[in-house]
């Protein structure tokens, strides 16, 4: 197996359980010899909170996984982002959106709306009536226009190691946020910029963000970015079934740890909680 160089990105938003200790640890498998990056994603800065930072180093460290550089932290690392996002603009694939959540849910329950995603309802308004709305000051998100990137960057393929190659279904997409209302960067344009940057190979994640890679692969495309080769492993469930959750604090590894389970134990325990079986 060649050496790869890997990461681990949790977000900092409450303490990790089984499915991210399987997580970090699958990503310290398919390594090799080469690197094990640790990435911080906490640009919520709402829900993000010092402990659980801490927690991260804690809980890695306690498994016995240990990454070779300095931990990176996406709340520092702004002006890469929005170097990306000024990239984009000047490809003029990108557009504002002024759409509430309550709005696109109230578009996708139209008796006649035939839109899975997003409705698009942005992206038909012109640029005076888009700038009348921004002067006004509205508050925006901005989205990533998937007909004129598509129109920029022809077919797309990437290559998982479990599912094979697949090719990029534009017309099933629905354009993603790039830049939230209430923050510069989306996890779609960090994690792309920042896996470009520290030179990541092998993206190792869970099967619940297969779908978000197609638009990573787009990004990466319309950027100029490399593409890295993927794996997306099942993810851990519980009793039930259903995937773990941060807010099951009962399963949290440092719930674990305090009750005496080895990390041995909790690999084992979270390899035999697979539920999606890919």
């Amino acid at each position: 197996m060649a050496a790869e160089t890997v990461r681990f990105a949790p977000s900092p938003t409450g303490w990790l359980h089984l499915g991210h200790a399987y997580s970090a640890w699958f990503a310290d498998q398919r390594r090799a010899n080469g690197k094990f990056l640790l990435r911080i994603e906490d640009i919520d800065s709402a829900r993000t909170r010092p402990e659980y930072v801490q927690g991260i180093f804690e809980d890695l460290s306690w498994l016995g996984i240990q990454w070779e550089d300095p931990p990176i932290f996406q709340s520092s690392r702004t002006s890469a982002y929005l170097s990306s996002l000024d990239q984009l603009k000047d490809l003029e694939v990108v557009y504002p959106c002024f759409c509430s959540r309550a709005e696109i849910s109230n578009a996708l329950r139209a008796p006649h709306s035939t839109e899975p995603h997003y409705p698009g309802t942005c992206r038909k308004l012109t640029t005076s009536e888009s700038d009348a709305k921004i002067a006004s000051g509205a508050p925006y998100a901005l989205r990533l226009d998937l007909t004129r990137a598509e129109a920029r960057t022809g077919p797309l393929e990437w290559a998982d190691r479990r599912r094979g190659l697949q090719v990029i279904p534009f017309s099933a997409l629905s354009d993603p946020v790039l830049s939230r209302k209430d923050a510069p960067t989306s996890y779609h344009l960090s994690s792309v910029t920042d896996d470009a940057e520290t030179g990541v190979s092998l993206v190792t994640r869970g099967s619940e963000l297969f779908e978000s890679t197609h638009i990573h692969r787009i990004l990466q495309a319309l950027l100029g970015f490399p593409t890295p080769e993927y794996e997306h492993h099942p993810l851990v469930g519980d009793a039930h079934g259903n995937r773990l959750a941060k807010r099951d604090s009962s399963i949290s590894l440092r719930s674990l740890r305090e009750a005496g389970i080895s990390p041995t134990e909790v690999i084992a325990r979270a390899r035999g909680q697979l539920i999606d079986g890919s």
